[in-house]
């Protein structure tokens, strides 16, 4: 390519020759002077230019030095660093290793235990079904038991009272009764204590004053016996004057004396007779309480009555206490209305015969009708 523009070349300065010679003369040392001062001055310069240069690029060198030194520290730090982390990290994979190893056996002993319970879960499942069905068999035996036991004690009850008359014991028999049905775990007998606790109320109500209380008292009775005197020899056939037996009596007396002469005077042998018949009276209401025997026991009761009525001082305060003990121990004595038993026993075998119709599931049937 051809350059077109113009070139600029340096022009040397025309000199001009002096005016004069005194005046270039004049002129030349003052230009090598200014001449001299300034090479001097670049020399100076570039002196310090050199020495600032040497400092900075000993002051880099000694910057670079320190820095490395450092670096060669941290350097090392961190290699230390390193090497007890690689030991640690080591040390870890030893450990997890190891975790690793037991968990393996961990998860194999648990793997047996998981199936050794699932064994023993079907074990007990079957225990407890053998359980069950073994207490069905239990439970249906000891209701049966219970239910004859409650059929012969209400079977004992009205006999008892058929035979005897005595409530008491029968009342006794029914509360036996009521206390072996109160067992039964089958809520099909539980409306049948309903039945037995009625008739046991009417048998209660039935019941003479308690059988110790009465022989007590006719034992009191007959201990009093000997102090009781009796009725005077004359207040009960004397007779008034104003009458003609009386008249007729009252004159023959002085003529006539009739006496009984056994050895012993009369009204000792009266006394002592009289004491003996009430005695037996008394035992013999004793005697047939014990055998209950209400009629011969009301009887011999009635019998007491009038011996101590006719035979006795009525006026005596222990006389009158004994007529009032025989006249509450006959009006406790006086039957009343007679109690129909038997109708718990009937609802009890309809009962009995209805539960042995229902099919079972894995128990024995209840029992025989009793």
């Amino acid at each position: 390519m051809t350059n077109d523009a113009p070139s600029h070349e340096p022009v040397a300065p025309v000199e001009r020759a002096p005016s004069s010679p005194a005046a270039a003369a004049s002129r030349a040392p003052a230009s090598h002077a200014r001449g001299g001062g300034g090479a001097l001055a670049l020399a100076v310069l570039l002196a310090l230019i050199a020495a600032g240069g040497a400092g900075y690029v000993a002051w880099q060198q000694w910057q670079q030095g320190r820095d490395a030194s450092t670096a060669q520290t941290t350097i090392r730090t961190l290699g230390d660093r390193v090497a007890t982390l690689e030991t640690t990290v080591k040390t870890l994979d030893e450990e997890r290793r190891t975790l690793r190893e037991r968990l393996r056996d961990a998860d194999d002993v648990n793997r047996g235990m998981r199936e050794e319970l699932l064994g023993q879960n079907e074990r007990l499942r079957n225990l407890d079904d053998a359980v069950a069905q073994l207490s069905e068999k239990s439970l249906s035996g000891h209701d049966a038991m219970l239910l004859d036991e409650a059929g012969s004690l209400l079977r004992m009850g009205r006999e008892r009272y058929t035979l005897f008359h005595d409530a008491a014991g029968a009342a006794a028999a029914y509360a036996l009764a009521d206390q072996a049905l109160a067992g039964v775990s089958d809520g099909a007998f539980a409306a049948l204590r309903q039945s037995v606790a009625a008739e046991r109320e009417a048998l209660e109500q039935a019941a003479a004053a308690p059988q110790e209380h009465v022989l007590q008292q006719l034992q009191t009775l007959r201990g009093e016996l000997a102090g009781w005197p009796l009725r005077p020899l004359d207040a009960a056939g004397t007779a008034t004057p104003d009458s003609v037996w009386g008249r007729v009596g009252q004159a023959l007396s002085s003529v006539i004396s009739i006496e009984r002469d056994d050895g012993a005077p009369l009204a000792v042998a009266d006394a002592r007779l009289a004491r003996q018949l009430l005695a037996l009276d008394l035992a013999q209401a004793q005697a047939a309480l014990l055998a209950h025997d209400a009629e011969d026991y009301r009887a011999a009761l009635q019998r007491a009555e009038a011996a101590l009525a006719s035979q006795f001082d009525g006026g005596n305060d222990a006389v009158q206490r004994a007529r009032g003990t025989l006249a509450d121990l006959l009006k406790g004595a006086q039957p009343g209305p007679p109690v129909t038993l038997g109708a718990a026993l009937t609802e009890l075998r309809n009962l009995r015969a209805v539960h042995a119709l229902k099919p079972t599931t894995g128990g024995a049937p209840a029992g025989a009708t009793p």
